[in-house]
């Protein structure tokens, strides 16, 4: 199995991650998914990943100015984000271990 399938049920999962403790606008996402292994991630899949979780609800914006270019605009957890994180960790928890399991039995 490829990892960009892999990754495609995973995004929204990575990214709220990602934004837990730090704020990031979209290249810095980017970056900061790549640095922690998931080199696969590709740049459009995160910027959409991100446009729909603010949508969704799941995350505030705001803009900061940037004298070496383009204004960037930064994303943020709010509590329903952090509730879908806690939700959605859960979740993938569970499903890792009854994974691990089943490859450990056919190994």
């Amino acid at each position: 199995m490829e990892i960009s399938q892999l990754l495609k049920g995973v995004l929204d999962l990575a990214v709220l991650a990602v934004l837990r403790d730090e704020d990031g606008y979209g290249y810095d996402v980017l970056r900061r998914l790549r640095a922690a292994g998931l080199d696969e991630v590709g740049d459009a899949s995160v910027y959409g990943t991100l446009r729909r979780l603010f949508k969704a609800g799941l995350l505030t914006s705001y803009v900061v100015p940037s004298e070496e270019g383009p204004h960037r605009k930064y994303y943020s957890l709010n509590e329903p984000g952090r509730l879908r994180l806690a939700e959605s960790g859960k979740t993938w928890l569970s499903f890792a271990s009854t994974m691990n399991s089943l490859l450990g039995e056919a190994a």
